[in-house]
């Protein structure tokens, strides 16, 4: 077969593609079944094995790789002239459709997968304001005291004496505990890395980026370090293909405060209630207002780092990568986008009514 030829084939399998995930997309039972719990395992833990004991990102490498070739392309793609656009487009497609089925094979079907609601059985509903205040007020409490047991001080910022490579390192551990109570969050042969990319993704908004293809977890390792257990734990929850950001942030969040180190128990409590307290102040405001009048100063203090982290790094490019990536949300079956980060809030209280916070 001609080359030019795999590439027609390889555009219209790229159409069928998408026209298949239409259809599966209406079954998340069959895909939690046959997918999630079946094909993406052994996947997962495979591409863990191969690259999780190298001390660098190699998903970071193979972007590098990526963007050089993209711009490759879109170099020729002008040079070859108007003349050789139907025949450019075709190559294009065809890498496109290639990428497109790696990604969605090696994880991107955990988009289609069934709600934690369902597989923790969870009560999915509207949440009221008297919902929102009563899981807030618990946090506060477990914040709190998870402040005062670090600092024994409720004045002082929380200042983590842990470097982020033994940070990232302990992260499993919370899994670990957690799994033993729910055997789902497993997470066996780890692979965190410290992001190559780290300046970059902070200038871009983000803190942390899970790779389908190398199956690492890459870390933003420049945040505040009292951010950096959560954002680990969330990257994690990606590797065991919970795709969907706000059950990546709750899973984050279960793994982080089941944790035996109470710098991690900090850092899922304190996340969780910035989630909550927003929530709060968007039924609320006054309520939402009094809630952080009367949180102690050394958590303002220590939410106040994170706030001045971010600020400083704010650019005018950072929101049309929120954008584009708001739109990849949106395109896999995440239609809040980046929004969507804050919907833990409502596994959060559902999980509450059942299970109790600790």
């Amino acid at each position: 077969m001609k080359k030019q030829n795999i590439y027609k084939v390889l555009t219209i399998f790229f159409f069928v593609q998408i026209l298949f995930i239409s259809i599966i997309s209406k079954f998340p039972e069959t895909v939690e079944l046959y997918y999630s719990n079946g094909i993406y395992p052994t996947i997962s833990s495979i591409f863990r094995k191969m690259f999780g004991w190298i001390p660098f990102s190699i998903g970071d490498i193979y972007y590098s790789l990526l963007g050089f070739f993209l711009l490759m392309s879109i170099y020729r793609f002008f040079r070859q002239g108007f003349k050789q656009i139907k025949e450019s487009l075709f190559v294009f497609l065809g890498y496109i459709s290639i990428f497109y089925f790696l990604f969605n094979l090696l994880w991107g079907f955990n988009y289609y997968k069934d709600s934690l609601f369902n597989t923790l059985d969870l009560e999915q509903k509207e949440y009221s304001l008297t919902d929102l205040v009563e899981l807030t007020n618990d946090l506060v409490e477990l914040t709190e005291k998870t402040h005062l047991f670090i600092t024994q001080s409720d004045t002082a910022k929380i200042v983590v004496p842990a470097s982020e490579d033994w940070l990232i390192e302990q992260v499993h551990i919370g899994y670990d505990e957690l799994s033993s109570r729910f055997p789902q969050f497993e997470y066996r042969n780890k692979s965190i890395k410290k992001s190559l990319f780290s300046l970059p993704l902070t200038y871009m908004g983000f803190s942390g980026y899970f790779n389908p293809i190398s199956g690492e977890a890459q870390v933003d390792y420049l945040v505040p370090k009292i951010n950096l257990p959560m954002i680990s734990s969330h990257e994690v929850a990606h590797q065991l293909g919970y795709a969907s950001e706000s059950e990546a942030n709750f899973v984050g969040f279960l793994a982080a405060t089941h944790h035996s180190n109470e710098y991690f128990k900090f850092s899922g409590y304190s996340s969780a209630l910035r989630y909550s307290i927003r929530a709060v102040y968007g039924m609320d405001s006054i309520k939402g207002r009094q809630i952080i009048e009367n949180l102690p100063e050394g958590i303002v203090k220590t939410f106040k780092e994170s706030q001045d982290f971010w600020r400083s790094y704010q650019n005018k490019a950072e929101p049309f990568f929120k954008l584009f990536y708001d739109n990849y949300l949106k395109a896999n079956q995440q239609k809040d986008g980046m929004k969507g980060y804050s919907k833990m809030v409502g596994l959060l209280v559902a999980y509450r009514e059942k299970y109790r916070l600790q």
